[in-house]
Formats: structure tokens, C-alpha cells, sequence
């Protein structure tokens, strides 16, 4: 399951949390328009399916730029690259040839980001003639506009991608990053795209399964997609194995077949939490659960940080959420170290509705009991 190679990558591992930060960083000055020559373009490195695109698309989005897309792998002549030569008549009158940018070229101002997919899985010519691009924003008669910026992702060398060796000319054109599948940044992403509740209790309780041959975050969310319409997996197993082996690794496989089977995949989740009428009931149905002649703290861990995760990646919380919640913090069987843990997790969210609820007087004697 594990990588058997030693990859190569450039710059520093990061997880999708930092690597969002640094592109927000620089895509900010790009798009204040505070750079006087092109911008350096930045490429992310990582294995497949770990989201290095996805982060891209989501990004344009949130910052409300235009986004334009580019996979170079798909270029078999160099006008695909740089456009097609046309007859033009110059400002002195005389008939010259220029080129005319291709499709994929943006045309209006930005912001803007041109994402450069997989690109050293192009040929190498092709790889030639991108270095202009990165360099200077241009191709022969033709530029990118203003307030864009270009981004790349690759990936690593060194192993069994079929990728095609950069030269330093062109690595040093780029500023780098390496993306590394991180389990906290991917619950809170996951959590807020909506996946399924169920196969996010699955990767927090099978972490080191997500790097694997076929098993990736991406192949994993396209299970987690196809088994959502289905209320209860144990009694439909023969069509979640048949599912899972359409996506995942054989180890994946069995692994979620026998997490099906347990109460893992039946936790309530953080919207019956926090949404519950009659609290009593979930209560009563996390009892069963955990509270067994040996305590289940890996359920309740679970049960924890699905919810810690769900608040952080949440808006706004009604006030019958929060009492709820206070509900869950003074349940008698959570233990008074994991308690305490929750509650400084809660002191320290970046939402001020959950900091707030940090300083009623039962949360705060939690936090006061702790530091004791």
C-alpha cells in the first residue's frame, strides 16, 4: 500500500491548508495588479488524485477570479501550444504574420489563474515551449493579460509516473510546493463539500489506507459518492463490494466491508448532534456505543472530531445548536481529559460564535478544572 519509491518532489511538503495560504499570498498581489513585470509562476507537486487541481478550481472560485484551464499532455503539435499563424495588417499598413492565441488563452483582464495541469506529462518540446510562458506571460505574437496568474501542478519524478524530466532552465522559472495528503485539512474540506458522513468516519478510523496504488483522496470521495443513496450498507454488501473494487485497492476494500459491518459506520452524525429535538435520544444512542465493559475512546474520538471538524467548517450556529452542544461536552461518560481537550479546541476556533460559547459558565469551569 505504501509508495515504493523515493519520489522526487520541489519545495516544501505542505498540507492543502498551507499550500491555500501560499497561493492566496501570492494570488493577492497578482490580482492588486502590484507587480511591475510577470508574476513567478507557482507549481504544486504531489501524487495522484491528492486534489493539487481541485484546490485550484476551489480557490478561483473563492476569490472570485476567472479561471482558465490547460493540459499540455493533450498537445501532439506546438500550434496547439502557441495559436496559429495569421495574416494582419500593422500600424504602418504592411501585411505581417502574427499568431493568434489558442482557445485555452484568456483574453480579458484579470484576476485571473491559468492552471497548467500535469504538466511535466507533456512532451518534451512542448515543455520547451512553455518556458516563454512562465518566463515573460507571453507566446511569440500574443500575452496574457494583465492581473493573471500561473499555476502548475506535476507530478513526482524519481518513480512509476510517466512523467517527462524538467531542466533546471525550466524548474527555476517556477516557484514550488509539494502537496502532502494531510488528515485533519482533508476532514475539514471533506466536511464542508459534503461527503459522506460515513466514509469520512471511515478515513479517521483507516488514515494510513489513503496512500495507496488506486486507493487515493480522489478515488476515495468517488466511492464515498456512489454508496451515499444507500441507507444501510451491512445489508447491501455484495453492491458496496462491488462499489469499493471499482475504485479502491483490495485492502481498501476489505477494510471498508468490515467497517460496515460494525457500529462505526451507524455514529450518529454532527447534524443529529447538533440538531437533535430531543437530545435525550442521542444521548442514550451514544450510551450504547461507548460506555461497554471496556470504554470505546475510539468511538468517542471519532464521534469528537467529526463534530469539531463539522463546527469549524460551518457559518453561523443557532442558539439551540450550541445548547446542544454544551449537551455533548457534559455528557457523564466523556472522560474529564478529552472534555477539556474539546473545549480548548472550541478556545481556539477561528469562528467567534464558538469562542463565545467557550465562556459560559459550565464550559468554563471545564477549561478551569483543566489548567488546575
Amino acid at each position: 500500500m505504501k509508495r515504493p519509491f523515493d519520489y522526487i518532489t520541489y519545495g516544501a511538503s505542505s498540507s492543502s491548508v498551507e499550500v491555500v495560504q501560499l497561493l492566496r499570498f501570492l494570488l493577492g498581489s497578482t490580482f492588486r495588479g502590484a507587480h511591475s513585470e510577470a508574476p513567478v509562476p507557482v507549481c504544486i507537486w504531489g501524487r495522484h488524485g491528492i486534489g493539487k487541481t481541485q484546490i485550484v478550481r476551489d480557490l478561483a472560485r473563492d476569490m472570485g477570479a476567472a479561471f482558465a484551464y490547460l493540459a499540455p499532455a493533450q498537445f501532439e503539435e506546438m500550434g496547439d501550444l502557441v495559436g496559429m499563424p495569421q495574416v494582419v495588417t500593422d500600424e504602418k499598413g504592411q501585411q505581417v504574420s502574427r499568431f493568434a492565441p489558442p482557445d485555452w488563452a484568456p483574453r480579458q483582464e484579470g484576476p485571473g489563474i491559468l492552471l497548467i495541469d500535469d504538466v511535466n506529462r507533456a512532451d518534451d518540446r512542448i515543455l520547451r515551449g512553455l518556458m516563454q510562458l512562465l518566463q515573460n506571460y507571453e507566446l511569440v505574437s500574443w500575452r496574457i493579460p494583465q492581473k493573471w496568474h500561473i499555476v502548475l501542478t506535476a507530478n513526482p519524478d524519481g518513480g512509476d509516473y510517466s512523467v517527462t524530466p524538467m531542466d533546471d532552465a525550466f524548474l527555476t522559472r517556477m516557484l514550488h510546493v509539494t502537496l502532502e495528503w494531510n488528515l485533519e485539512a482533508w476532514i475539514r474540506w471533506a466536511t464542508r463539500a459534503g461527503v459522506d458522513q460515513r466514509g469520512i468516519a471511515f478515513v479517521q478510523t483507516h488514515p494510513e489506507l489513503v496512500d495507496g496504488t488506486r486507493t487515493t483522496p480522489r478515488t476515495l470521495v468517488q466511492f464515498f459518492q456512489s454508496i451515499a443513496p444507500v441507507a444501510d450498507l451491512a445489508k447491501e454488501l455484495p453492491l458496496v463490494r462491488m462499489l469499493a473494487e471499482g475504485c479502491l485497492d483490495p485492502d481498501t476494500t476489505a477494510a471498508f466491508l468490515s467497517f460496515a459491518r460494525t457500529e462505526l459506520a451507524h455514529l450518529p452524525t454532527p447534524e443529529e448532534i447538533l440538531n437533535a429535538g430531543d437530545f435525550a435520544a442521542v444521548e442514550a444512542r451514544l450510551r450504547e456505543l461507548i460506555v461497554q465493559p471496556v470504554k470505546r475512546l475510539d468511538i468517542l474520538s471519532l464521534t469528537s472530531s467529526r463534530l469539531l471538524a463539522h463546527l469549524e467548517g460551518g457559518k453561523s450556529w443557532a442558539p439551540g445548536q450550541l445548547a446542544n452542544l454544551e449537551r455533548f461536552l457534559l455528557l457523564d461518560f466523556i472522560p474529564a481529559d478529552v472534555r477539556f481537550r474539546l473545549a480548548q479546541v472550541l478556545a481556539n476556533s477561528s469562528q467567534a460564535v464558538l469562542r463565545d460559547f467557550v465562556g459560559r459558565p459550565a464550559i468554563g469551569t471545564i477549561l478551569l478544572e483543566g489548567l488546575a
